[in-house]
């Protein structure tokens, strides 16, 4: 079985709306096993309560986790142009892996949501998949062989970068069915890949 985690931070829903079309998405390749999980969260339960922030019962990830995973799958929302906090925090707390060369090999791919067209979407996809690329994960995005990022019929989330979403500026606007056809696609190509890759591995270590 090829293993992959889906790993998110979500606050309003959008992002973890994405999270299981691309769990969906990479189940739908034979041989695979997806486990979806939230990074923790740092805002004060209070002030969650106050912002509106959705619940989510989806079990929390430590960095640790990340080892046992052939692929994973990112999630985050657009703070600022950049990767959520607690999506850096995470990531900080991931050294020890770094130090072993723990995740060098493994496919990463980064999904978003933002709340303009304008709003940072290609900046932190592009941004999030630097540390990515400093653990020696292997990027996949989401081609052009998903036509739906290419429509101008509606709005759009998601680039080459990976998929995404467009949540609006008071964050009402849902996923549109291109925006979770994007993020399916992207499960699934990711799932692909990893499958190859390591069915080769498997292969080298048999000769």
């Amino acid at each position: 079985m090829t293993r992959i985690l889906v790993l998110y931070y979500s606050s309003y829903g959008h992002v973890r709306a994405l999270a299981q079309a691309e769990a969906e998405g990479a189940r739908s390749v034979p041989g695979t096993e997806v486990d979806p999980r939230r990074i923790p969260e740092t805002v004060p339960e209070s002030i969650r309560h106050k912002a509106g922030f959705a619940a989510d019962e989806t079990p929390v990830a430590t960095p640790a986790d990340l080892e046992a995973y052939d692929a994973v799958i990112f999630g985050t929302p657009t703070l600022f142009g950049m990767m959520a906090g607690q999506m850096k925090s995470f990531l900080d707390q991931a050294g020890s892996l770094w130090a072993r060369n723990a995740l060098v090999g493994k496919v990463a791919a980064v999904f978003a949501s933002t709340g303009s067209q304008h709003g940072g979407h290609e900046a932190t996809l592009l941004s999030t998949q630097i540390p990515l690329q400093h653990f020696g994960m292997l990027i996949a995005g989401m081609p052009y062989t998903f036509a739906g990022q290419t429509t101008a019929s509606e709005i759009v989330g998601g680039a080459p970068y990976g998929a995404g979403t467009i949540a609006g500026a008071d964050g009402g606007r849902a996923p549109s069915e291109t925006d979770l056809a994007g993020a399916r696609f992207q499960g699934a190509h990711v799932a692909r890949i990893a499958a190859r890759l390591k069915g080769a591995s498997l292969q080298a270590e048999a000769a």
